[in-house]
């Protein structure tokens, strides 16, 4: 396994988390506990499951947490979209948020394929 820290799709994840982190500092202080948690949560989860994933063993257990992060990445994208559609926050940063995340699936499902490969 390798570090972390050398992979692009980790730094991406750590670039979503902050992102999601901004976005939702402007949502309502009522959901502080609902949707701002759960939309952190989600995001957190990506870059910690990557982390998680290359400092297992094998290549069989990075792709699992590789998978892992590829699913926290889906929850985080619903998320932000409800959070559009019943109009927290700043529309434009939240679509942002989608793209960005988006961008990073992509990633994750690239690596998640080239690792699955390799075992």
């Amino acid at each position: 396994m390798q570090d972390h820290h050398n992979l692009q799709v980790w730094e991406g994840a750590m670039n979503v988390a902050a992102r999601c982190y901004a976005v939702t500092q402007g949502f309502p202080s009522a959901e502080r506990y609902g949707l701002t948690a759960q939309m952190r949560r989600s995001a957190v989860s990506i870059p910690s499951n990557i982390a998680e994933g290359c400092g297992r063993g094998t290549d069989r257990e990075f792709a699992h947490f590789l998978r892992i992060a590829y699913g926290s990445a889906c929850e985080l994208e619903t998320q932000a979209l409800l959070a559009a559609q019943i109009g927290l926050g700043s529309r434009n940063r939240i679509e942002a948020l989608v793209d960005e995340t988006n961008k990073l699936r992509r990633k994750l499902n690239r690596l998640i394929t080239r690792v699955s490969a390799e075992t």
